[in-house]
């Protein structure tokens, strides 16, 4: 299948807390592919029901979908089982995959499994029943949100009960995480192989929902400024954690990196943004990897059959 012969449509919206920008990766991404002369269609999911959803997709007449959808029914599966019963090539990882990305409890138990550092961490499903022997600080975050909605760093138990309240306010199930003193850095993964290191500097507090889409509220790195060894290392260490959940196509680590130079994954991103301030775009451009280049390769892949992906 030849892109210049196909109508690709580039599904964004969706019915999460991240909807805007889902609708602005979405506009970056249509705006990408007609730079390269194809013929594109944006396709707004406004709805979680499959009749409806697959009643607007084939009325569109697509061939390709490129999902630039975030959180919950776009990055957890939901979606992916529909192109699929469809018949439709998309773009990013297949519903288990994505099932395992978005639900970070189990995809750190899937790295402690194949021997991924990641923060000791634990469930709490009722904020009457906190589990006991915590180690502060703590980060709390909902366990299958994304672009932080709803995280918090916890320096002490006097501030458990308030976090708490904030990550249950996305969802049912939460998840404690041992905070690692260090430095942020994230890793973009472009056809099951690492691109560049990027550390990330929030000006005060951490990198929240305001700091990842406000300016100049985080300075970025990129490449990070690591040894060379730790820097290769960290990134076949993404490349595992990528690999160990299942993910095809693309994805977005993100990790820490303590003081002794220790780094500790933290998620996996199926479906990364892709807005100006996102970081898979600028992990790309560390390796020479243009925006539109990204979006094209992105596309491409999703007409590459699964044994072919290296």
């Amino acid at each position: 299948m030849d892109l210049r012969k196909v109508k690709i449509g580039v599904l964004g919206g969706g019915v999460s807390p991240e909807r805007e920008i889902s609708l602005v990766s979405a506009d970056e991404a249509c705006k990408a592919l007609s730079r390269h002369g194809l013929n594109v269609v944006f396709i707004d999911i406004n709805s979680s029901q499959k009749e409806d959803i697959e009643a607007l997709i084939r009325s569109q007449g697509i061939e390709i979908a490129f999902i630039a959808l975030h959180g919950k029914f776009g990055e957890d599966g939901g979606i992916q089982e529909i192109l699929q019963g469809l018949g439709l090539p998309y773009t990013g990882s297949s519903p288990r995959g994505s099932f395992l990305a978005m639900n970070k409890a189990l995809s750190k138990q899937i790295f402690k499994t194949v021997g991924i550092r990641t923060p000791e961490f634990s469930v709490c499903c009722d904020c009457r029943r906190i589990p006991s022997g915590l180690n502060y600080p703590l980060v709390i975050k909902p366990c299958s949100s994304g672009s932080s909605l709803g995280i918090s760093i916890v320096q002490e138990v006097g501030q458990l009960p308030a976090a708490l309240d904030k990550a249950f306010s996305h969802q049912d199930i939460v998840l404690l995480e041992d905070y690692i003193e260090g430095r942020e850095l994230t890793v973009g993964i472009l056809n099951q192989q690492p691109l560049g290191v990027v550390e990330i500097i929030p000006k005060k507090g951490y990198y929240d929902f305001q700091a990842k889409y406000s300016d100049g509220l985080t300075d970025f790195i990129a490449p990070a400024k690591i040894p060379e060894d730790l820097y290769q290392r960290i990134q076949i260490q993404a490349q595992a954690a990528h690999k160990s959940l299942g993910c095809r196509h693309f994805s977005r680590v993100d990790l820490r990196l303590d003081q002794n130079g220790t780094a500790y994954v933290l998620e996996v991103n199926s479906i990364p943004g892709l807005t100006s301030h996102s970081l898979l775009p600028l992990s790309a451009k560390v390796c020479g990897i243009e925006f539109d280049e990204l979006i094209l390769k992105m596309t491409e892949l999703a007409l590459k059959p699964a044994e072919l992906l290296v």
